[in-house]
């Protein structure tokens, strides 16, 4: 039996609230022990974001959880004709900062969603790439005929874990210690580097009878945690031999004055792998697909940070040829770092802006730092 062809027939997008500007960034997420930060005019001069979103009001009150804004997201597929939601068979979501531990993320949105049927859901853990394993599992299930089509989902909602009381306690503890009382510069870079929202797409084995649609070529990931130790990690601490301590080894108070469950990252480690290491597999799939970068008309590039848009640029070396900026497609700097929802972003915006010719490829890489992983996808629009 065949496989199936699989397009993407919809995308859409929700972003909580109004866009936060670089200025205004601490209004919501607050002041650690009452002081501005130190390190957030050097972290934004480097990322190059100017805006973002999130789930809060000004004072850090909570406006939406993770599992709402992907509800609503996946209801804007379906905006145009509601009860079409209850035709979908499969709801794949990604995250890597879902609302609680159990239930699963996929289960709390598909909770949000009562005018849907009863059906499959999937909830892929991770940092950013979770977003593209939920692409790959709906993808997959309709490419076997498992399902005739599904949602895929990715979303974050980082500003929760980013309040600077959940940092005051330890600002606190060093003030008491007669030490300084800001926190790691680990710890803070990532307040001014993430943000909140939801994007979904609409899987199919048909492409749209009229409009576009973006066919599935190919996803592919790959993960290099055999010879790379954790780089971005969060409710554990990180040891001096690169091993991994769990938040359940430490005392509730440890866990409060260590700020053991903020998000981390070892930026040295970062900065010296995240890009090479991304060049290995795409080359060897652009070898088995017979493809080189002159097939590729768009390219989106998850970046963190707009510091590494030139080091991605010298990923292409592998080829021993470049994809000139103005192919890329990128828009980090007004929506911000989102993680597992970034490359949704992309793709939902390319995929609306009405730029978009039959026969041009999409691909769109994915770097996930937290322990080197990294997924690719090519779209072709038909």
């Amino acid at each position: 039996m065949p496989l199936n062809e699989v397009y993407i027939t919809n995308t859409s997008l929700f972003l909580p609230n109004e866009p936060v500007p670089n200025d205004d960034m601490e209004l919501y997420l607050g002041y650690i022990n009452g002081k501005p930060s130190k390190s957030k005019k050097i972290v934004l001069r480097n990322n190059g974001i100017k805006t973002r979103y999130y789930a809060l009001k000004k004072g850090g009150k909570t406006t939406h959880t993770n599992a709402q804004m992907t509800a609503e997201a996946v209801r804007g597929l379906f905006k145009d004709d509601p009860e079409k939601l209850k035709e979908v068979d499969l709801l794949s979501c990604g995250t890597s900062s879902p609302d609680q531990m159990m239930p699963s993320h996929g289960v709390m949105v598909h909770g949000w969603l009562p005018e849907a049927e009863a059906i499959e859901v999937v909830s892929p853990s991770g940092v950013c790439c979770a977003g593209m394993h939920a692409f790959k599992y709906a993808y997959l299930a309709v490419k076997a005929g498992d399902v005739t089509n599904a949602v895929a989902a990715g979303s974050e909602r980082f500003s929760a874990s980013l309040r600077a009381n959940n940092f005051d306690e330890e600002a606190h503890k060093l003030e008491e210690l007669n030490k300084n009382p800001y926190i790691s510069f680990d710890k803070e870079f990532l307040r001014w580097m993430l943000s909140d929202g939801a994007s979904a797409f609409l899987l199919t084995n048909k492409p749209n009878e009229e409009g576009l649609s973006l066919r599935i070529d190919w996803i592919e990931g790959v993960s290099y945690a055999n010879e790379m130790e954790t780089c971005m990690y969060m409710a554990c601490e990180k040891e001096a031999d690169g091993t991994i301590k769990s938040y359940l080894e430490f005392t509730p108070e440890e866990i409060m004055t260590k700020s053991i469950l903020s998000i981390k990252q070892d930026i040295g480690l970062l900065s010296d792998n995240i890009v090479p290491l991304g060049g290995r597999k795409l080359k060897k799939i652009f070898e088995r697909e017979g493809l080189t970068i002159n097939d590729i008309d768009y390219f989106l590039p998850h970046m963190s940070s707009e510091f590494f848009r030139p080091k991605i640029y010298e990923i292409m070396s592998v080829f021993e040829d470049y994809i000139p900026y103005e192919r890329w497609f990128v828009n980090l700097t007004t929506l911000g770092n989102v993680g597992a929802a970034s490359a949704y972003f992309m793709v939902h915006e390319l995929f609306k802006s009405g730029k978009l010719k039959k026969g041009e490829k999409l691909l769109v890489l994915v770097p996930e730092s937290s322990r080197f992983s990294y997924m690719y996808a090519l779209l072709t629009v038909v």
